[in-house]
């Protein structure tokens, strides 16, 4: 089975629909698959729900899809570096389903694991747990979550073979393997494509088996916040 495309909008071409449930990898600026995501803006696709630990900054990331009105509700823990994500979320015209980062990166392992809910002790008590399901367990109590399961995934890697292994570097491991495996669909880009065997077996962070459709391309390198001092 042929993996490798030639861009991003070939990787993604035959996917994308209005309102669809879109997986995405990253934290911050950090292994977010800028690629894939401006394609998807490209593609003018509309009133898409994206679950993601972040949205991105204004101009980068899932920001550019806020910015362009695509994205209807995001899955997130954590908006405080968007303003567009603030003032679309505080005007009405965005829904946000809140997560706490733990919750949200279990609920996407969770659904790529084939399991569709589990009980977690985080959020009891807050707003969090408003609506949802209620347990005990050994006198504690406990809050039903579902699992996700995305139409697709989009993430990005450091080196892939042709097959589809990823390996991701350091930090920009963060939410890419679990985003990866809830999609019905995955497709990853990733800065090298290696020939087939010559990655150590031991260091695949993501099996090929859970990813369909693959690219090559530059990616730039943001930091989201720098801080300096006189020297």
């Amino acid at each position: 089975m042929q993996k490798i495309y030639g861009s991003a909008s070939e990787a993604l071409d035959g996917l994308l629909e209005d309102g669809m449930l879109i997986a995405a990898g990253g934290f911050g600026l950090c292994g977010i698959p800028e690629l894939l995501i401006a394609a998807i803006r490209d593609s003018g696709v509309k009133d898409l729900t994206v679950a993601s630990n972040n949205a991105g900054v204004d101009d980068f990331g899932l920001g550019v899809l806020l910015q362009s009105r695509q994205v209807k509700k995001m899955m997130s823990s954590y908006v405080g570096e968007n303003a567009e994500f603030m003032r679309q979320y505080l005007s009405g015209e965005l829904e946000l389903e809140f997560n706490p980062q733990g919750t949200l990166a279990e609920r996407m392992r969770a659904g790529g694991a084939g399991i569709p809910g589990f009980y977690t002790k985080t959020g009891v008590g807050t707003q969090v747990a408003e609506g949802k399901e209620h347990k005990e367990f050994d006198g504690e109590t406990y809050i039903l979550e579902r699992g996700i399961v995305a139409d697709l995934s989009i993430v990005k890697a450091w080196k892939a073979d042709d097959t589809g292994n990823l390996v991701f570097r350091k930090t920009a491991r963060n939410f890419n393997p679990a985003a990866a495996t809830c999609g019905r669909v995955c497709v990853a880009e990733v800065e090298e494509i290696v020939p087939r065997g010559s990655l150590d077996p031991d260091c695949i962070h993501l099996p090929g088996i859970y990813v369909h459709r693959l690219i090559q391309g530059e990616h730039e390198k943001r930091i989201e916040q720098r801080t300096t001092r006189a020297a």
